[in-house]
């Protein structure tokens, strides 16, 4: 048994490199062949904002920047499949040559924070209230619970946003627009003391709202349509019939099971923290990885998306075997 699990680890661990490997030559290619590159966007801003000409602008770009277009596409991959066998993720191209790396461990701890703590309390709260609903099938709370959790689903996150900016800071003004906008206020310094707790925790609170509300339906319904599964099985008959309390029956037979099929959704959501959400905190101005990412896109900045969409690969890939290690544990059948 022991063997066949090592072989079974084995041979996951395998097809997990391969997937990050395929993953991150896609990326490297796909990124390359998108319209225009960062020489050219950087040469245009400075024509359009800075009225020079062509040739000054493409002059001070070729100063600025150490990046060589003109090597062929194939020398660039194997300079960058090195590079990061290495651990190195290269510098930003428009950002003074600063470490990807560097840039990646400032801006990732906001999002972690953020979207992390959104995720528990939607899951938690989902799996809560979409039992509650199965449990109460076909009364007035169940109706009420899934025509919310319908309806939250089908709209889009950054219109959930956008509502919460128009309800809670221009009508009812319960959150200072300030507290919308980044993720810390200005002159607050990072630390461990309550006042940047605390200031973290407001410019944070309203991004976080977004997540919970544009997720918890999802974890509802699907945790009601679990509920609804289990409850029919019949071990959980055998359960009632031996005469077990309905508390026990609840959270050891039917929540247990019921949770199963949404650990590998749990853990995909896990592995994409790490990516943030690019609408979300572009719409906060909120400095974490989705917000690094869509300034990377709009500048063609190649080295910082690449480092971005590794560390999601990464992260993703990374969570779905450590999901599958949990279904080993927490199901018999799987283990046999």
């Amino acid at each position: 048994m022991r063997k066949i699990f090592t072989h079974y680890l084995f041979k996951r661990f395998l097809r997990m490199i391969f997937v990050i490997y395929v993953v991150v030559t896609f990326t490297f290619f796909l990124i390359r062949f998108m319209p225009s590159n960062p020489v050219e966007i950087y040469i245009e801003n400075l024509m359009s904002n800075y009225s020079m000409s062509y040739e000054d602008a493409r002059n001070m770009a070729s100063s600025l920047f150490s990046i060589d277009l003109d090597t062929p596409l194939w020398k660039q991959y194997l300079i960058y499949l090195k590079n990061l066998l290495r651990g190195d993720l290269g510098k930003s191209i428009l950002s003074s040559n600063i470490p990807v790396a560097e840039m990646i461990s400032g801006f990732i701890p906001w999002t972690i924070f953020s979207v992390g703590a959104s995720l528990i309390i939607s899951f938690f709260l989902g799996i809560s209230l979409g039992m509650m609903m199965a449990y109460r099938r076909g009364g007035i709370l169940d109706h009420c619970m899934t025509t919310f959790a319908s309806i939250v689903s089908a709209i889009p996150s950054y219109l959930i946003g956008l509502l919460l900016i128009v309800l809670l800071g221009v009508q009812l003004k319960i959150v200072p627009l300030s507290y919308m906008r980044g993720s810390i206020s200005p002159g607050v310094k990072p630390g461990f003391n309550l006042k940047f707790f605390l200031d973290a925790l407001a410019h944070a609170a309203v991004p976080i709202t977004t997540y919970v509300i544009s997720t918890v339906g999802g974890w509802m319904l699907s945790m009601k349509g679990n509920t609804l599964n289990v409850l029919g099985e019949d071990y959980i008959t055998v359960a009632r019939a031996r005469g077990l309390k309905d508390r026990t029956i609840t959270f050891k037979y039917v929540g247990k099971n019921a949770m199963l099929p949404l650990m590998t959704s749990l853990a995909i959501s896990i592995g994409f923290i790490f990516g943030g959400s690019v609408i979300i905190e572009n719409i906060f101005v909120y400095k974490g990885m989705g917000w690094l990412l869509a300034q990377s896109i709009n500048s063609r900045d190649y080295t910082v998306m690449q480092g971005v969409f590794l560390i999601i690969t990464v992260s993703v890939v990374l969570a779905n075997f450590i999901a599958e290690l949990l279904y080993v544990k927490l199901d018999p059948r799987i283990r046999r």
